[in-house]
């Protein structure tokens, strides 16, 4: 478990809605915007930094439409954590 990557998930409210949209089962960043309610460009930023930050992949990246994204399995852990707070706050 990296601590560094679960300050830089709960640092921003779109990260968390990204990776929390992920959860259930892999969704192309058009449904990740509708689910989430946030716009296509911020979902669009959001899902490349955790590409590179390696907590989210892309599935069909030959695909130039309708590119379909997943949690890798740090993006896994870090987003049962973040989602296991969420309900003990509730």
């Amino acid at each position: 478990m990296n601590w560094r990557d679960y300050g830089y998930l709960v640092a921003s409210k779109y990260r968390i809605k990204v990776i929390l949209a992920l959860l259930p089962h892999p969704k192309t960043p058009k449904q990740v915007s509708t689910e989430t309610e946030i716009g296509m460009t911020h979902v669009s930023r959001t899902i490349r930094e955790l590409v590179i930050r390696d907590l989210v992949y892309c599935i069909n990246p030959q695909e130039l439409k309708g590119r379909v994204y997943d949690l890798t399995d740090r993006g896994r852990k870090l987003a049962t954590i973040i989602e296991s707070d969420r309900l003990k706050s509730r």
